[in-house]
């Protein structure tokens, strides 16, 4: 009866555990969730920003899956590239370890003091303040576990059942290895496997060797979660998460056999028995981001060669039906559903010359001729579609319609025509000859990009809802556009004239890139042309009426 009470307090103080994690992610994730992610997203324009993204990140969130699959759905969009994920994920497994070494110093007395106070945010009517106080009740539960499961332990001290039990496992490396690795994976959390561990090491029936190989089981299960949640996910994303586990797992493959020589090492530097796991656990980490760092490049291409991106055997239209076609309204929905997908291969397109543009990186310009072609195919087939409606079946209002979609759909052809052609080799031409330009120039044409994009996002929606204020939105937005242009190229030319040497070596590729971000917006604001012309709000000329002559 003694032994079922103990095994229920411990899994009692463990399940804690994880719902304080739960607790500071949820709420770190409400109070600061958005700030987070594009911290994420943007601070990887080096290794070592990338790196200290990871760490913080992590530490805020309190787990490093939760990094891992954000930082996998970023690669994803093409937000982060491969090699600098690679490095966020060294880093989140770093942080983690910190956590660990944080939540041992024995600050156990602080936790009814942080639940007080989290409850008292929670009070507050500020989304913000309620997700701090969630993070701050689950810290302060995090450690009431501790003294939890260190009152849950103490009984299995003098226990013989688990002295055996702890003397089979450490006459079985591989075992004690699997056992913590499997803890992690089911409680899909590495740090809570590492305070169990560090709780029966106070007991002081683990031997050093055999805390070793149990961190290091913690550390190689704790990398598994992430792999299994982007199962479904594309090949991209699983590359991140697989290259950590590869990364655990070598980490794991070349210290096992080295147990017993770590262990003399630490047991001649004194280290403290009863926080042993928590600093062998920050050391394995420490150690094993500055030997893999070094290589990540070479993991990223070798994760790309052994899980290639998936072939898309269908790549031609899918929502055109020749059925529909006695059916004008249907025919013409089908159309439009078909056109929209046209507008997301121009998005990724977009998005990947920018991403090209902003990291200096020609890794996501390798799709641009595949997505362009695939561009031209569609819009033809949505135009051929829509042609054999006829004439009797397309009249009136759905003549209109059908007029307005294959203009859209040309419009965004000439778009992947400007991205293929123009910009990406532009992009192209900068990134391979090194060009730098200036902090206010590039500042430019990455406000132009981003507005860009958002005209896109905001040109889809009109398509869809023939909405009224967002197309006079949109008008508005294009003589943004012209002044934008019209002001960079100005401020451009000032900076020629004070000898800037970017500006001097980036000149014609800076004017050609505004003129063709530029022409693109030109071509998506003629999708509210339609909408403004039926409602009588669109001029023939912009020219202003001249008065006569008296």
């Amino acid at each position: 009866m003694q032994s079922t009470i103990v095994i229920i307090n411990l899994f009692g103080a463990v399940a804690l555990l994880l719902f304080g994690l739960a607790q500071v992610k949820d709420g770190v994730t409400r109070a600061f969730g958005t700030k987070l992610r594009t911290g994420l997203a943007s601070g990887t324009q080096s290794g070592l920003r990338s790196f200290i993204s990871g760490f913080f990140a992590t530490i805020a969130l309190q787990s490093s899956t939760a990094t891992a699959l954000t930082v996998a759905s970023f690669v994803e969009r093409d937000l982060i590239r491969a090699r600098m994920a690679q490095i966020v994920l060294l880093g989140a497994n770093v942080g983690t370890a910190v956590t660990a070494w944080i939540v041992a110093t024995g600050i156990e007395w602080l936790s009814p003091l942080l639940i007080l106070g989290g409850v008292a945010l929670q009070k507050s009517g500020a989304t913000a303040r309620k997700g701090g106080g969630a993070a701050l009740i689950g810290i302060g539960l995090m450690l009431l576990s501790l003294h939890l499961l260190s009152a849950a332990t103490e009984p299995m001290r003098d226990s013989p059942a688990l002295a055996a039990f702890i003397k089979l496992l450490g006459g079985a490396w591989p075992v004690a290895l699997a056992l913590t690795a499997g803890l992690a994976i089911i409680s899909s959390s590495s740090l809570a496997v590492v305070v169990l561990v560090l709780s029966l090491a106070s007991t002081g029936i683990l031997s050093t060797e055999l805390i070793i190989v149990l961190i290091l089981g913690a550390n190689l299960g704790g990398a598994v979660p992430p792999v299994l949640a982007t199962l479904s996910a594309p090949a991209s994303a699983r590359r991140i998460t697989t290259g950590n586990l590869v990364v655990r797992a070598v980490g794991c493959l070349i210290v096992l056999p080295l147990v017993s020589y770590a262990a003399q090492g630490l047991e001649m530097l004194q280290f403290e028995r009863e926080g042993l796991p928590v600093d062998v656990h920050l050391a394995f980490n420490m150690a094993l981001a500055l030997l893999a760092w070094p290589f990540s490049g070479l993991l990223s291409d070798a994760m790309k060669r052994w899980i290639p991106a998936e072939e898309d055997p269908d790549t031609g239209p899918k929502f055109l039906d020749p059925e529909a076609l006695s059916t004008p309204v249907v025919a013409l929905a089908n159309a439009t559903r078909e056109v929209l997908g046209v507008g997301d291969l121009v998005e990724r397109m977009l998005v990947r010359v920018e991403s090209a543009f902003r990291n200096n990186d020609l890794a996501p310009l390798s799709e641009i001729e595949a997505l362009e072609k695939r561009v031209d195919r569609l819009q033809q087939d949505v135009k051929v579609y829509l042609s054999k409606l006829g004439r009797e079946r397309a009249d009136g209002d759905n003549g209109r319609r059908s007029i307005a979609i294959i203009d859209y759909a040309i419009n965004l052809e000439h778009v992947g025509d400007i991205i293929e052609k123009g910009l990406s080799e532009q992009v192209r031409k900068k990134v391979s000859n090194r060009l730098k330009f200036s902090d206010a120039g590039y500042q430019e044409l990455k406000n132009l990009f981003d507005l860009t994009i958002e005209n896109l996002r905001a040109a889809q929606t009109i398509i869809v809802t023939g909405d009224l204020n967002l197309a006079l939105r949109l008008m508005e937005i294009k003589v943004d556009v012209r002044k934008a242009e019209k002001l960079s190229a100005e401020r451009h030319l000032e900076r020629l004239r004070d000898g800037r040497t970017e500006s001097l070596q980036t000149s014609s590729l800076h004017l050609d890139m505004l003129r063709d971000l530029k022409r693109i917006n030109a071509h998506l604001v003629s999708v509210a042309h339609p909408i403004l012309d039926d409602s009588g709000m669109l001029r023939e000329s912009r020219l202003r009426e001249r008065k006569p002559k008296v």
